[in-house]
């Protein structure tokens, strides 16, 4: 266990952003993971906003990183031109 208060105050930080960042990933995983289940074109359409801004909300906050937000955009776009 740590002695130092500002290393305790680093664990319950560390901690707290941790759980956020898993949060925040993994919901994005799962509109990613719906939004490429989508058959009918008009609908992926109207979703694509959505998923692209939750992948460039998550890529401002470090979650992931630009280039991989790019990559996902890029092929979630692609998708919807194979439809």
């Amino acid at each position: 266990m740590a002695n130092h208060k500002s290393s305790i105050k680093r664990i319950r930080t560390s901690e707290k952003r941790r759980v956020e960042n898993r949060y925040f990933a993994r919901t994005m995983r799962s509109f990613i993971r719906k939004f490429r289940s989508l058959t009918d074109k008009s609908e992926a359409t109207s979703s694509l906003p959505k998923v692209v801004s939750l992948i460039d909300k998550n890529a401002k906050r470090g979650i992931i990183h630009k280039n991989k937000a790019a990559n996902l955009k890029s092929k979630l776009t692609r998708f919807i031109t194979h439809l």
